[in-house]
């Protein structure tokens, strides 16, 4: 599209299902109840003066521009804040609002510097435009009087700049902090001519406030006084693109306003039904990896790990690995050989790597990051509900009237939808946390948790059980949505193991050690309180019991008649844009797209039908097991697209052993990771901005991912892989990513009616798309499970294996932080290293003193696979016994501690529950400095030895 900014009506949409009909300036206009005469006009494309006004936040009233008459009332009523009646006449353009209008207008341009020519926001600026709407040509007041001109600018914000002397006091911006984001962080101080907007206390800027940076107040900013640095640089955008954030699982669309092949500013889009018009720190400014210097462009290869890079051109490179893995399959089989698909590519992309192993390698192993993070979401829904993936759409949040977060840290991780959760909770919805960490929505601003119950990290079936237990001997399960919807004599089963007095809070408490009351509180709430909704994150799949924690919350679910409509259900916060998309494209060894098992023959032949190959029907190698394969030297070459294994996989040194005794390591990705010090061809990757596609977020939401530049490296991702295909002689002949999806659509069940052009023409789809669903799915299970009957499953408690003792007393659990992304490869590499430059080790007070430790000491934190060292952040978040860190610095490998503990059905690693002991440091370890020393090595002579 060409860029334009998007329509502002002025004040929210009205929902209301009544509607009425009334007059303005002569047009009539039928609207629903509710609607605000401002946003009527702007419905038949009339354009009533405003500031005050925008139409993401609720009408304030404040700035006297937006004055209409009215037949028969009094005065000149604001229309933003008048509500529309049936046979109103309005009246928008009169002399006398002409004059009044024209008076305010002079009042504001009276305290504003006269910089326009010279001012970013020239001719992108709402005062300039409203001053032209009301005919302003001269101010009577002059310009001498008392002014606030000589204000300080605020630069601390690597993104924006907050200058005080072009603001205008409309509170725009406070309010979309408050309505918005959620997080209060802005406020007025002052009154009358001293008003001023003040980023929380009076003494802050911005960056050491509580400002999030999502960007929601410098989109409000109807002046240049909030504005990215980016505009300011390099000038107003001149068109613009709507794609998908390449962040976290909700998916937020963008419109990336470009100016020549320059991205300018990410703006989030309001038609985005993941979003509804708002942002991140992360989607709506950091970016920047994108064009960082860090970036490989052209393709290296070399023989080993330990000689230099050479670079070379795409032909030699895809020549070299195509002759490297035909002599490996020759000598050593089809089984010798595999890939891992990545959850930051597209839909697209992932198919044809997945495609590329099966039909080209001609073995099933193949494996994505899911392994690692959801891979019990996808097996325990399967069996409970016969779909793996979550209930709900966002929007259903709005709908619940009690809300659990289990395992999830929804303000840090899934910030957008972590701010609607908020909303709905300040509009009185009840709050249940299951975290042994005090995450932000156990207490932040106008929002208290009903219960938090901060249970000892491994225990999550415990505590579930412990609620069940209440439920079922109670008598507060719901009886009737059991009988129609579940198998009864399965319930039965469940609800005696569950009533099991060695199942109550009491006996459990000793276990969880959660107080026996709070958790028969939080049981009685959810049971009675309404519309329940569960959500949940790696807190809960990250363990050795990640499936049966994952079951756990499906009974519950259906004990208490919570799935099937809005505002209920149960719902996994993907960690990764694409994780669920990457799972729905077959990328695991067992299943191809669809979720279909790849023993079935009737499947198979589908797909073999379609390719042209014969496909192996047993079952691949997971992550863990070709790390394994690799040390045992039956596993040889490995191809690995978008992912950082070494950094984000569970016990560092044992992933580094299984990548070193390979013989072919083939990396594709925008920077040199920490996978990459083991590679022997490396392929540059592309970024989400340079390529067409679609990602499949957490609510299941089908989006296009539209390129608005061309890669830096010369092909998107998928082209990559279609130029191996073909050099090892598959002759694939794609040409846009629009064929792949159709292919995938044609082979997979839930994409039947999926198409680019239906993307392109309806924004997007949530799956299954097909003939039973034509427009999607929003809810899930509303007339009936998937799988028909619901299934209860009984889930024993069973303690982890990593037991905490005088050697190790302490509990390790992981998590991410707001600022920064995953491993940080993407979020590294621009300004939101202001607020998190490194990881930290988050320890109580008391656990911090008896090792004479202090905030900011150097620590050592040693396991039973391996030790590191990081700085120590004193904090009350977690209770004495447990300690926290991140994982987003690849100088700290957290992972060298954690373990090869792994959830009993997937092989997902027990990430958060790690048993360690911690003692002063002078600084790095052994293992880091020989580590680092590899890593910088590796990157040295990548930069002084390139190809002749």
């Amino acid at each position: 599209m060409g860029f334009e900014r998007e329509k502002d009506f002025g004040t929210p949409e009205s929902k209301s299902d009544q509607m009425v009909t009334l007059s303005i300036d002569g047009r009539e206009v039928t609207v629903p109840a509710g609607t605000s005469v401002m946003r009527a006009a702007a419905e038949i494309g009339g354009s009533i003066p405003k500031l005050c006004a925008t139409d993401n936040v609720k009408a304030f009233g404040s700035c006297r521009l937006c004055l209409v008459e009215i037949e028969g009332a009094r005065g000149t009523p604001a229309s933003c804040t008048t509500p529309v009646g049936p046979g109103m006449k309005v009246k928008t353009q009169t002399p006398r609002l002409e004059k009044l209008r024209k008076g305010v207008m002079e009042l504001y341009i009276s305290d504003h510097p006269l910089d326009c020519l010279t001012c970013s926001a020239n001719n992108d600026c709402e005062l300039q435009d409203q001053a032209a709407a009301v005919g302003l040509r001269d101010v009577r007041y002059g310009y001498e009087g008392k002014n606030n001109l000589g204000a300080t600018m605020d630069i601390s914000n690597p993104y924006f700049d907050f200058d005080p002397s072009k603001c205008i006091v409309c509170s725009r911006c406070v309010r979309a902090c408050d309505e918005v984001q959620g997080t209060l962080a802005l406020t007025i101080d002052g009154r009358g001519f001293a008003s001023k907007v003040s980023a929380g206390q009076s003494q802050d800027d911005f960056l050491s406030s509580e400002c999030v940076s999502c960007g929601a107040c410098v989109q409000a900013c109807p002046t240049a006084t909030l504005q990215e640095k980016s505009v300011k640089e390099i000038g107003k955008p001149e068109r613009a693109v709507v794609t998908t954030c390449a962040y976290c699982g909700v998916g937020c669309t963008f419109r990336a306003e470009m100016r020549g092949e320059q991205l300018v500013r990410m703006v989030p889009w309001k038609e985005g039904k993941a979003n509804r018009g708002h942002s991140c720190v992360k989607g709506r400014f950091a970016y920047g990896y994108a064009s960082h210097q860090d970036r490989v462009l052209n393709p290296m290869i070399r023989d080993s790990i330990d000689l230099p890079w050479r670079e070379v051109s795409w032909d030699e490179a895809l020549r070299y690995t195509a002759d490297k893995v035909r002599q490996i399959k020759a000598e050593s089989g089809a089984r010798a050989l595999g890939g891992i698909t990545s959850s930051r590519c597209t839909n697209e992309e992932t198919f044809l790597v997945q495609k590329l192993i099966r039909a080209g390698f001609g073995a099933n192993n193949v494996d994505t990051c899911a392994r690692v993070c959801h891979s019990p979401t996808g097996y325990g829904l399967s069996q409970t509900f016969g779909t793996s993936a979550g209930t709900q759409d966002f929007d259903s949040v709005m709908d619940s009237d009690v809300i659990m977060v289990i395992g999830a840290n929804p303000t840090d991780a899934h910030p957008v939808f972590g701010s609607r959760m908020k909303r709905r909770l300040r509009q009185g919805a009840k709050l249940i946390v299951i975290d042994p960490r005090r995450i932000d929505l156990v207490r932040s601003p106008n929002i208290q948790a009903d219960y938090h119950l901060p249970l000892q990290p491994g225990t999550n079936v415990a505590v579930l059980t412990s609620i069940a237990h209440v439920i079922v001997t109670e008598g507060l399960a719901d009886e009737a949505f059991i009988r129609e919807r579940c198998d009864w004599d399965e319930y039965q089963d469940w609800a005696a193991f569950v009533s099991d007095p060695k199942n109550s809070p009491e006996f459990l408490e000793a276990v969880t050690r959660v107080p026996a009351e709070a958790v028969r509180g939080a049981a009685r709430l959810f049971a009675t309180g309404g519309n329940g909704a569960i959500y949940y994150g790696l807190g809960v799949t990250e363990h050795s019991q990640g499936s049966s924690t994952v079951m756990s919350i499906a009974n519950l679910a259906m004990a208490t008649g919570n799935i099937g409509r809005r505002g209920v259900g149960v719902n996994p916060l993907r960690g990764q844009n694409n994780v669920q998309g990457s799972c729905d494209m077959g990328s695991f060894p067992h299943e191809l797209s669809g979720y279909r098992h790849i023993s079935d023959g009737a499947t198979r032949k589908l797909f073999e039908d379609d390719w042209g190959v014969k496909l192996d029907s047993e079952p691949g190698l997971r992550i863990p097991n070709m790390l394994d394969a690799a040390v045992d030297g039956t596993f040889r070459g490995i191809y690995i697209q978008g992912e950082d294994i070494l950094q984000s996989d569970p016990d560092t040194k044992h992933v580094s052993a299984g990548l070193a005794a390979m013989d072919l390591v083939i990396v594709q990705d925008l920077f040199l990771n920490e996978t990459a010090n083991y590679a022997h061809v490396f392929l540059p990757g592309s970024t989400f901005l340079e390529k067409d596609g679609t990602f499949t977020n957490a609510e299941r939401r089908i989006q296009p991912v539209r390129k608005v530049m061309e890669p830096a490296n010369g092909y998107a991702d998928w082209e990559v892989t279609q130029l191996l295909a073909n050099a090892m002689g598959l002759d694939w002949n794609y040409t846009h990513p629009s064929q792949i999806l159709a292919e995938i659509a044609r082979l997979t069940p839930t994409f039947t009616g999926v198409s680019w052009e239906r993307l392109n023409a309806e924004g997007s789809l949530q799956w299954p798309v097909n003939d039973k669903f034509p427009d999607g799915a929003p809810i899930m299970h509303v007339d009936g499970f998937v799988r028909g009957k619901g299934k209860f499953i009984v889930t024993e408690y069973v303690p982890t294996d990593e037991k905490t003792g005088p050697r190790f007393p302490l509990l390790l659990t992981t998590g991410r932080i707001l600022s920064q992304y995953n491993v940080g490869a993407q979020t590294r590499r621009t300004g939101n290293v202001a607020w998190h430059s490194e990881d930290v080790l988050e320890m109580h007070a008391t656990d911090a003193e008896n090792r004479g430790l202090k905030s900011g000491d150097w620590a050592k934190l040693s396991s039973r696979t391996g030790d590191t060292t990081l700085r120590v952040q004193v904090t009350d978040r977690v209770a004495p016994g447990v300690v926290y860190t991140t994982f987003h610095h690849p100088t700290t490998q957290a992972n060298v501690v954690t373990t090869d503990f792994s959830d009993w059905a997937t092989n997902c690693p027990e990430y958060k529950v790690t048993a360690v002991q911690i003692t002063p440091s002078n600084g790095p370890t052994e293992w880091q400095q020989e580590y680092n020393e590899l890593a910088e090595r590796s990157r040295r002579i990548a930069e002084v030895e390139p190809a002749e």
